[in-house]
């Protein structure tokens, strides 16, 4: 029961928030603040400063919980090891992915890995790229997905996808019944666009000015869901990766259209610790992700879970062009 407490006091650390972490575990927001007061209880002090919004640490709560979380990292490593003996796939695996890696490929993943693997357990959670980052480098993510994946230092990137880019039109626009166009036709379109700071605007700008086209940015969002909310209800034009609007491109919200003359990809990358070493059931996940979701997508052959398998989606959901978001969470 005590080690039960530490990883609940860890995971409120780790994911900022009581209710998530009690989500994570199966568990009630109450029952997960009874377990930080056990452990406040039976340490003598406190080590979580709920007077502040959000939360923080006090003194005492920074040492315990750095101290727990390489106590569990180790702890895990043991029970992975003695399951490998076994040939047994069962644990945690904890992944962090960027927004627009594509909720139904990711669907996919997270059903598949449910199904092949029942004893093991997926927790996944959308977040801001910086924010993936820093789960790596703080041990409270064990893979994440990210675009124009960074590979230096304390981080190690695998290739994953390419993925295309394509322009996204409102059904009403000019464009809307065109299969492809050549990329100056976008000049002076007004073009809904990602915030600044983002690596993939960054590379967005650098194609169009290679390219000598100029477009009217009217709107910017730091997620990819904001974008396409606004390109549907015709206040611009985006280009985006090609499996991020498959969805409504089917549902016929928005119209695609293909760009001829380049060939503009957005490449995603699967990144970790580098010296690190992966979990049994994260290295199946690897090997999952390396298969192409397409085929049960599209085919129908998703397997289905025999009910023990668990996949659990942490979805940080858009509001506006604020990084504040909403948290919901089912359990598969």
């Amino acid at each position: 029961m005590h080690l039960r407490n530490v990883e609940i006091f860890c995971d409120v650390v780790g994911l900022r928030s009581f209710s998530r972490a009690a989500a994570a575990h199966d568990v009630s927001q109450s029952s997960a603040s009874q377990a930080v007061l056990m452990l406040e209880k039976r340490l003598g002090t406190e080590l979580i400063d709920r007077s502040k919004r959000p939360f923080e640490l006090t003194e005492a709560g920074e040492v315990y919980f750095d101290g727990c979380r390489k106590l569990l990292d180790s702890f895990r490593k043991i029970e992975d090891r003695v399951r490998q003996l076994r040939n047994k796939v069962v644990g945690k695996v904890r992944v962090a992915a960027i927004y627009s890696v594509g909720l139904l490929q990711m669907d996919a993943y997270a059903r598949r890995f449910a199904a092949l693997y029942p004893e093991a357990e997926l927790q996944l959670e959308y977040l801001h790229p910086d924010e993936v980052y820093s789960r790596i480098r703080a041990d409270e993510a064990d893979l994440g997905l990210v675009s124009f994946p960074r590979d230096r230092g304390e981080i190690c990137s695998t290739v994953w996808q390419e993925q295309p880019m394509i322009l996204i039109v409102p059904t009403s626009h000019r464009l809307a019944a065109v299969e492809s166009i050549r990329v100056r036709e976008l000049d002076g379109e007004k073009y809904i666009a990602f915030t600044t700071e983002l690596t993939i605007r960054r590379q967005v700008d650098r194609w169009l000015k290679q390219a000598k086209v100029t477009v009217d940015v009217v709107h910017e969002f730091d997620n990819v869901e904001n974008i396409k909310s606004a390109v549907e209800i015709g206040s611009g034009v985006a280009i985006l990766p090609e499996p991020t609007v498959r969805r409504e491109v089917e549902a016929g919200t928005v119209a695609a259209v293909r760009l001829e003359n380049v060939n503009w990809q957005r490449p995603l990358g699967i990144v970790h610790k580098r010296n690190a070493a992966l979990t049994a059931a994260a290295a199946k996940f690897v090997e999952l992700l390396q298969e192409d979701p397409e085929t049960f997508i599209r085919n129908g052959k998703q397997p289905s879970s025999n009910g023990n398998g668990r996949a659990s989606h942490g979805r940080k959901r858009p509001a506006g062009n604020s990084r504040r978001r909403t948290v919901s969470k089912t359990t598969r």
